[in-house]
């Protein structure tokens, strides 16, 4: 008995100059191959073997949202500006799915962090994060007073305009605007990031794959707080609320051609100078 037919869900950013072209020239290409290509409307219940994103990495965000409980994996196809997380360009769609058709591909695992709000009323919210989970203040005039906790140690309490608890993978993101390390994707730490903290001890921290960072709103905070998790799933916590944030339980899957090293995607996607702004000079001297 013939395998079923294998399928692709096609998501792309609506917004983006020629994505319908581009989406009509991806779904024939599928299509000649004998895929199903699914109706983004009307795909749950069916069988799923690919994610194929048009757009910048909130697109891959989004994909990420809809797939996250089947662990399909992602190709990313950049249509914005930087497009990190994208693991090709427009132009090279004809080989990128090509290659797909022929399973001569890799997935790599990019871990996510589940978190937990417990409310000070009893009330509990849950979710998950690819990038990172933010707590932000509410309140622009009003700093928001938190009590900073690893593995039930408290270490620091301080106002803040926020704190960044972030993946590997989101520290190429907020993390790093607000100061934080880039980490490569293999290592499952948890970076966590102090946002114009005022205190002394407010140095990022790495935390260990199998700890639990703990932010409470402290009781004396004149602003509450509003849980983000990659800005897109969002929860409000007030004086006495407290967000647990471990290494997630679902990874996210990212289709990846050949084994280039993450330091050649960093020197891509940033345009990084590997060479001193001396070499480049004519002859060398300032």
């Amino acid at each position: 008995m013939n395998d079923p037919a294998k399928s692709v869900l096609i998501v792309a950013h609506l917004a983006e100059t020629n994505v319908e072209a581009v989406r009509g020239q991806v779904q024939d290409l599928f299509q000649r191959a004998g895929w199903a290509v699914l109706d983004p409307n009307d795909w749950s219940g069916q069988r799923l073997d690919l994610a194929l994103v048009l757009g910048g990495d909130g697109t891959l965000l989004r994909a990420a949202e809809l797939v996250h409980d089947r662990g399909t994996p992602l190709l990313g196809v950049n249509l914005g500006h930087l497009g990190f997380l994208a693991e090709c360009e427009a132009g090279e769609l004809p080989a990128a799915i090509s290659q797909v058709v022929a399973g001569e591909y890799q997935v790599e695992a990019r871990a996510t962090v589940d978190v937990t709000v417990n409310r000070a009323d009893g009330e509990v919210w849950q979710g998950w994060a690819l990038n990172e989970v933010t707590l932000e203040k509410v309140l622009p005039e009003r700093m928001v007073e938190i009590i900073l906790s690893v593995d039930g140690q408290d270490l620091s309490a301080f106002g803040c305009d926020g704190l960044v608890v972030s993946t590997a993978t989101g520290s190429t993101g907020h993390a790093f605007s607000g100061g934080g390390p880039i980490v490569w994707p293999d290592l499952e730490v948890l970076t966590v990031v102090p946002l114009a903290a005022h205190a002394l001890f407010n140095r990022p921290l790495l935390v260990a794959p199998g700890s639990r960072v703990t932010v409470e709103v402290s009781r004396i905070s004149r602003s509450d707080g509003l849980a983000s998790c990659d800005g897109r799933r969002t929860f409000p916590l007030a004086a006495g609320d407290r967000m647990d944030v471990t290494i997630g339980h679902q990874p996210v899957n990212l289709v990846r051609f050949g084994a280039q090293p993450f330091a050649a995607r960093l020197v891509r996607k940033f345009s990084l100078p590997v060479r001193s702004w001396r070499e480049r000079t004519p002859s060398g001297d300032s």
